[in-house]
C-alpha cells in the first residue's frame, strides 16, 4: 500500500510542477461555463430588425413600442417604403421586417380584425423561426391586452406551458454538455498523456521494474485526474447554481455519483489510448478525434441527436458523453431520480468495466 501511495504522490508532483497545466485544468470549467452559459446560448436577444408602418396610427405605434421594449429586439432602422426592405435584407444587418398595412387601427376598431405580416431573413432558419415565435407572442400579448374583455368570435386561445425551463434560458441546456466536455477533456486527454510522457522519457522501464503491479500503477496514474475532475464537478455546479442561476432540481449526491461513474469512464478511455500509444502528440490526437469532436457533434449537447441520420444515431450510442448528458439533463434539471437514469447508468457502468478491462490487458509489461 505504501508503494502504491507513492506512485500517486509521485503523479501529484508531476501535475503540480507545471503550474501552467494546473491552472488550466482547474481554470478550464470556470472559462467554459461562463462562455457557455452567457456567450453561446441558443437564445436569441437584442436582434435588429426594421419597422415599415403603413398606417402610423395610435394602434400601431402602441404596438410598435410594445415590441421596442422587448429584451429580443431592437428596433434599429425605420422603412419608408416597400421596395426598400429587400435592400435592407441585403446589407444583412437587419433579421426582421415587421410591416403594419394602412387602417390598421380601423380594422381592428370596426372589423375586430387586423394584419401584421412578419418577413425575416430566412438565410439562417433557425433564427428566423426563432425571431418569428417571438413577434409573433408579442403580438398576441398586446392583441389580448387591448381586447379586455371582449371576446371576438371564433377566437381560439392557446395556452403555453414550458416545463423545467419556463423562461428558456439557454444555460439549461450548455451546462450538462459543458460538464460532459470538461471532465472528458481532463480525464481523457491528460491521463492519456501521462502515460505516454512516462515513456517518452524513458521512467518507464522504471515504474516496470518496481515490485508494484501493473494494475496498481495504472490506478495510481488515474488517482490524481479524478480528484482534479471532482474538483471540477464542484466548481461547475457552483457556478451554475450561483451564477447562471441553473437550479439542482433533482438528489445532489445521485448528480455527484453520476459524474464520478463519467469521470471513471473517461479515465479508462484515456488509459487505454496510453496503453497503445507511443507519442503525447499520437495521444492527444486520438483523444480529441475519439472524445473531443464526438462529444460536441453526436451527444446531443450541441445539435439534436433525433435530427441526426440513422448511422449517426447508432454511432451516438457508443459515446459515452451522451448518456451522460441524458443524465445530468434529467437528474439536475428535471429532477428525476435513479428509477428514471437506471438505463443510462447501466450503459455507462458498462462502458467503464469494458474499458477498463481492455487497457489492463493492452498495458505492456514489457516495452521491448
Amino acid at each position: 500500500m505504501k508503494q502504491f501511495i507513492s506512485f500517486v504522490r509521485k503523479e501529484f508532483y508531476h501535475i503540480f510542477r507545471d503550474r501552467r497545466t494546473l491552472f488550466i485544468l482547474l481554470g478550464m470549467p470556470v472559462v467554459q461555463i461562463v462562455i457557455f452559459g452567457f456567450a453561446l446560448t441558443n437564445e436569441v436577444k437584442n436582434s435588429n430588425i426594421a419597422v415599415f408602418d403603413d398606417a402610423k396610427d395610435a394602434a400601431s405605434a402602441s404596438l410598435i413600442n410594445e415590441i421596442g421594449n422587448s429584451r429580443y429586439f431592437d428596433i434599429a432602422q425605420t422603412v419608408y417604403a416597400a421596395w426598400q426592405i429587400e435592400e435592407i435584407f441585403r446589407r444583412g444587418k437587419i433579421k426582421l421586417v415587421i410591416v403594419i398595412p394602412q387602417n390598421f387601427e380601423s380594422d381592428l376598431k370596426h372589423f375586430n380584425h387586423a394584419q401584421v405580416q412578419l418577413i425575416a431573413d430566412a438565410s439562417d432558419p433557425n433564427v428566423a423561426s426563432t425571431l418569428t415565435n417571438y413577434a409573433t407572442a408579442i403580438i398576441v400579448d398586446y392583441q389580448n391586452r387591448i381586447t379586455h374583455d371582449h371576446k371576438l368570435p371564433y377566437t381560439i386561445d392557446t395556452g403555453i406551458r414550458m416545463l423545467y425551463n419556463p423562461q428558456g434560458k439557454g444555460a439549461y441546456s450548455f451546462v450538462p454538455g459543458v460538464m460532459a466536455m470538461v471532465l472528458m477533456l481532463v480525464c481523457t486527454m491528460m491521463t492519456a498523456i501521462t502515460v505516454v510522457r512516462e515513456k517518452e522519457m524513458g521512467t518507464m522501464e522504471v515504474m516496470l521494474v518496481s515490485p508494484v503491479q501493473p494494475l496498481k500503477i495504472i490506478i495510481a496514474k488515474a488517482v490524481p485526474y479524478l480528484l482534479l475532475s471532482a474538483i471540477n464537478v464542484a466548481s461547475i455546479l457552483l457556478l451554475s447554481v450561483f451564477v447562471l442561476d441553473v437550479p439542482v432540481n433533482g438528489s445532489l449526491l445521485l448528480l455527484i455519483a453520476e459524474s464520478v461513474l463519467f469521470i471513471l469512464t473517461c479515465l479508462a478511455f484515456g488509459l487505454l489510448i496510453s496503453t497503445v500509444t507511443d507519442s503525447q502528440q499520437t495521444a492527444m490526437f486520438i483523444s480529441l478525434t475519439g472524445m473531443f469532436l464526438p462529444t460536441v457533434m453526436l451527444s446531443g449537447f450541441m445539435f439534436p441527436v433525433e435530427n441526426m441520420p440513422l448511422p449517426l444515431r447508432v454511432i451516438s450510442n457508443i459515446v459515452p458523453a451522451k448518456w451522460f448528458y441524458l443524465i445530468v439533463k434529467d437528474v439536475m434539471i428535471k429532477g428525476a431520480g435513479i428509477e428514471t437514469v437506471w438505463k443510462e447508468t447501466l450503459v455507462l457502468a458498462g462502458m467503464m468495466v469494458f474499458l477498463l478491462t481492455l487497457a489492463i490487458r493492452k498495458f505492456k509489461i514489457r516495452l521491448a
